[in-house]
């Protein structure tokens, strides 16, 4: 079937510079430039070299923009299919989420005027959230979410799109090579000795240690990647998760995460195989030394919220057994602008 007018113009309007060349960026799209968001220097006691990565610069607010415009990229992929007959019409996405990815997918769908987003979010969550959602067209779907884990059959059924896709988990296609390659490279391109990063879905820490390997083993020389082979090879990647249900790190509780890739055998494999740094794994944040991490964030005006700065907390927990006068690096995955 072919395009409508208004169809070929939206996949007209979608471009992508490149895939991979530094000297093209594809994001963000308005203003495409590589790096993307700033690195800066940030003063945190005891240590000397820390450096933070600011994803609070994106759009709506977080690294999940990244994310929203790689599903526009994806639906220039669904009208070239109808244009060429393959399909008879844009499926409808799905997720299930805390709002932040769906308020960041929602906007760039709404831009480009493709299908609303279907959202299930926990019937707990702030009504506030929700009624910012449906403001910006999304289909919003109340379930709880702690009495169970969903699979994406069921995302889809509970959204009423089972004629879609589910783009929570993993399982319509590979994600980790997509949502977060770009922003890969500006994260190791720093050449930091230790790199610390929140861990909700595992897909940013993942993608990170994906690419590494790439570089590392496989010898791919991306374009992207200006960085030093040698110090890549003993930075430690190191994830800061929470186990606690009543943490003010919401994007990092276990129960909006049913797709989070994490294996303690997965990462002990690329650390005995030297792909990684010693101290590179996943490890529990402890609730009050995210509440210094806060504050030293609003001393310092860092724009973020819990979840996005729990790197620093980790930091912090940790600090007895970081030498003080390796470059580190924390990634502030932002706060969403309602």
């Amino acid at each position: 079937m072919a395009l409508t007018e208004k169809e070929e113009a939206i996949l007209n309007s979608i471009v992508v510079a490149s895939e991979n060349n530094p000297d093209k960026p594809e994001f963000p799209p308005d203003d495409p430039k590589f790096p993307a968001t700033p690195t800066y220097k940030i003063e945190v006691p005891g240590f000397s070299n820390v450096w933070l990565k600011d994803e609070s610069h994106n759009k709506t607010g977080t690294h999940k923009d990244r994310m929203a415009w790689e599903m526009i990229v994806t639906y220039k992929e669904f009208l070239k299919s109808k244009k060429i007959g393959k399909i008879d019409k844009l499926p409808i996405l799905s997720i299930l989420s805390s709002g932040s990815a769906a308020l960041a997918i929602q906007t760039q769908l709404k831009k480009y005027g493709l299908p609303n987003l279907h959202v299930l979010v926990d019937s707990q969550t702030d009504p506030n959230i929700t009624d910012n959602l449906k403001k910006v067209g999304c289909r919003i779907f109340l379930e709880d979410l702690s009495r169970k884990t969903f699979d994406w059959k069921e995302i889809l059924r509970l959204t009423e799109n089972e004629d879609g896709f589910d783009i929570t988990s993993n399982e319509a296609y590979d994600p980790t090579v997509r949502f977060y390659d770009w922003l890969s490279y500006e994260i190791i391109n720093s050449n930091a000795d230790y790199i610390f990063v929140p861990f909700g879905t595992g897909q940013l820490y993942e993608n990170i240690m994906n690419i590494i390997k790439k570089e590392l083993n496989y010898k791919i020389n991306d374009p992207r990647f200006k960085g030093s082979i040698k110090i890549l090879k003993k930075t430690s990647i190191l994830g800061a998760k929470t186990t606690n249900p009543k943490s003010k790190m919401d994007k990092l509780y276990a129960p909006f995460l049913p797709f989070a890739n994490y294996s303690k055998q997965w990462i002990k494999f690329y650390r005995f195989t030297g792909l990684t740094g010693e101290m590179s794994q996943v490890y529990n944040l402890e609730e009050k030394y995210l509440d210094e991490a806060i504050k030293i964030a609003n001393e310092q005006k860092i724009n973020c919220e819990p979840s996005g700065i729990a790197g620093l907390g980790l930091l912090l927990q940790i600090k007895d057994k970081i030498s003080k006068d390796k470059k580190i690096l924390i990634i502030n995955t932002g706060k969403t602008k309602w």
